[in-house]
């Protein structure tokens, strides 16, 4: 059980990195992000709408306030990843090990929350 809460808590605190890193992204470089989401064929007005959910979905995981709302940040950033993954693979710009990151702290953190925090 100690192992699952350590596994837990890591994943949960890389992927926080990863959002958050992000999320800084698309507010204060966002000429950079504005490029990739226009290569990649985006919608350049849902960088700070993206960013805000991200932030938004934190606060779900972490707070533990509903397990209703939990499991909809999960699924945001479970999608958020995947779609993230493949747009960096298909205009082969070689930034999708972020995303990979992402998706796999996602389904850790996810899996083993289940456990941990029940």
């Amino acid at each position: 059980m100690k192992g699952i809460k350590i596994t837990y808590w890591l994943s949960t605190a890389l992927l926080t990195a990863i959002m958050c890193f992000s999320a800084y992204n698309y507010f204060f470089n966002n000429e950079m992000i504005r490029g990739f989401f226009e290569a990649m064929g985006y919608p350049t007005y849902l960088i700070y709408p993206m960013a805000i959910a991200k932030l938004l979905g934190l606060v779900a995981v972490w707070g533990n306030f509903s397990k209703w709302l939990k499991e909809w940040a999960y699924a945001g950033f479970f999608f958020n990843s995947i779609l993230a993954f493949f747009a960096h693979v298909m205009i082969g710009d070689g930034q999708q090990m972020g995303a990979l990151l992402a998706f796999i702290f996602v389904l850790t953190s996810y899996f083993t929350g289940k456990k941990a925090r029940p």
